[in-house]
């Protein structure tokens, strides 16, 4: 084996002098070691996302049990639905989501 193939064969696959070549995704340490992303698990019991995929709605907590000592109109606002707010989808879509929608 001559000094070039040696060197053709030691090359990495993706340098960043060769624009030809781009990386699809991220290389870090952790995805080359095999570790993959999870999304939330609470996060996934608890918000359930509109069709369009940018509104996140959730139930209220408190309204399934030890509803004596509440009164009818507490009661009624925690029946109603929760909808996220702009910051929230960003949060929600992260944590749900940790590689991108595409």
């Amino acid at each position: 084996m001559s000094l070039s193939q040696a060197l053709l064969a030691a090359r990495p696959i993706w340098t960043p002098h060769f624009g030809s070549l781009q990386r699809l995704f991220s290389t870090t340490r952790t995805v080359e070691a095999g570790y993959k992303l999870k999304s939330h698990s609470g996060a996934k019991k608890r918000w359930r996302s509109q069709a369009s995929g940018t509104v996140f709605k959730r139930a209220h907590a408190g309204h399934s049990h030890l509803n004596v000592g509440k009164s009818p109109g507490q009661k009624n606002r925690l029946a109603q639905t929760a909808y996220a707010t702009p910051s929230q989808v960003h949060k929600l879509k992260k944590a749900l989501l940790p590689y991108g929608s595409n």
